[in-house]
């Protein structure tokens, strides 16, 4: 019986060595700040029109099942472009103002800012390298 006992300390020991181990390696290649803005109507002029940067605004609504699928792409791009440019989101549902001035009629759009002006516009969800050749050009 202790035999037993042993080994399944043994074994869970080296589970839970397991698990530790793997949890570490995978959240070590997480950057807990990969989250875009999120940019309101009082905040818009300041993070987006007043930028050095080029900005990537994502317009978009929790309902909205393609701007489900462009969120995350966004929040990588944040990471990735984390100094270079500026990337946020706008949730239309509840920030209007900017969302009608630029003619925003359907979701998701992503507007591509520079010196205060859109530069460039993508309507609908898009690949990946849609969003960053369009940075990319304002760089």
């Amino acid at each position: 019986m202790i035999i037993k006992s042993n080994f399944c300390t043994i074994v869970l020991e080296k589970y839970l060595f397991t698990f530790v181990t793997v949890n570490k390696i995978i959240t070590s290649n997480i950057n807990i700040n990969t989250m875009a803005l999120e940019i309101t109507d009082a905040s818009f002029e300041e993070v987006v029109l007043k930028s050095d940067k080029p900005v990537l605004v994502d317009f978009w609504a929790a309902w909205c099942g393609p701007c489900r699928m462009v969120a995350p792409i966004v929040d990588e791009i944040s990471s990735e472009y984390d100094g270079k440019a500026v990337v946020g989101k706008v949730d239309v549902d509840n920030n209007q103002e900017f969302a009608a001035k630029y003619g925003v009629r359907n979701i998701p759009t992503v507007l591509i800012f520079k010196n205060g002006e859109v530069v460039d516009k993508q309507v609908g969800a898009a690949p990946k390298k849609a969003y960053t050749d369009k940075i990319d050009a304002q760089l």
